[in-house]
């Protein structure tokens, strides 16, 4: 059931749970609550977005399991409901890790010694336990079809939260608290491109084809992603279930040259990682690129320059 009003300023209980008695309070909205400011102060003096952002890839790249599964699609059927809701799950401690926190009873951690609580979602809603009710949350939303996640900070007061639970007493937050009480801190923010989702179903076909050797396989998927940075994660799901890959993927760089006139640059060599930079693309965290352009830098660089430019 969904809340037709939520107001500010009226009387809210939340809801009974075993050894913890159900005090009464007033509900304050955000530009009143001090604790709520002060949390909410704390987190946007830091780089969000970027911090978000990492921990949200992190935890769907971890859920899909590419090294070994050949996944890279939280959406796939190959990929079962329990799996895609334990994103939330894994996105909590990697929240925690990229904000410097710890894991802190009563809640799941605590801001300037404030409680607060991690919620993340795939879904529309957030479902809110009983012992995060009243409770200082943050909250993300992972939006798997369109690649991207945003965040709020709210108090999830019992009075807020629809009256309809599950049947783990865990509540959702009504569309109108939310919209009225909690504080931004992320707007709509895209994830890192997962270069394999380009791929036409044909060029999938071919990039992972059974009982074909993983030299093979490289070889086509940089010939059909041009300069397209190609991180290593997705090597390894192409190459999935092998080991070492990243071997097959140097190896496979003759042949790339011959079928497909394109050179490969490696993020993890330096003078590869200058090369791309020059290029304008960024080959951090040991990223890939198979590109036509590096003869352009090459003719250029041994140019000589004109008597009286410099």
């Amino acid at each position: 059931m969904r809340k037709t009003a939520v107001l500010a300023g009226g009387i809210c209980a939340p809801d009974e749970r075993p050894g913890h008695a159900a005090r009464a309070h007033v509900t304050e909205d955000a530009c009143d609550d001090l604790e709520l400011q002060k949390v909410s102060a704390w987190l946007i003096s830091r780089p969000l977005s970027m911090h978000f952002t990492r921990a949200v890839d992190d935890a769907v790249r971890h859920v899909l399991d590419g090294a070994r599964t050949g996944r890279f699609d939280l959406l796939s059927p190959e990929v079962d409901s329990d799996e895609r809701a334990s994103v939330g799950t894994k996105l909590q401690y990697r929240v925690l890790n990229e904000l410097g926190l710890y894991k802190e009873p009563p809640l799941d951690t605590r801001i300037l010694h404030v409680p607060v609580e991690l919620k993340a979602t795939i879904r529309s809603n957030w479902m809110i336990p009983t012992e995060g009710q009243c409770q200082i949350s943050i909250l993300i939303q992972v939006d798997t079809a369109m690649r991207r996640h945003r965040a709020f900070l709210m108090r999830t007061h019992r009075a807020w939260l629809n009256e309809g639970a599950n049947k783990d007493g865990k509540r959702g937050i009504a569309a109108e608290a939310l919209r009225r009480f909690s504080i931004p801190l992320v707007a709509w923010t895209p994830l890192p491109a997962e270069p394999l989702a380009r791929l036409t179903p044909e060029q999938l076909a071919v990039v992972f084809a059974p009982r074909v050797g993983q030299t093979a396989r490289l070889t086509a998927l940089f010939g059909f992603l041009p300069d397209t940075v190609i991180p290593r994660s997705s090597i390894e799901t192409v190459c999935f279930g092998n080991r070492d890959p990243l071997r097959r993927a140097r190896q496979a760089k003759d042949a790339v040259r011959s079928t497909s006139g394109l050179e490969v640059l490696v993020g993890t060599w330096v003078q590869d990682r200058i090369r791309a930079e020059k290029l304008g693309f960024d080959l951090k965290d040991g990223a890939w690129v198979a590109t036509r352009a590096t003869g352009i830098v090459a003719s250029i660089e041994s140019t000589p320059l004109h008597p009286g430019i410099w």
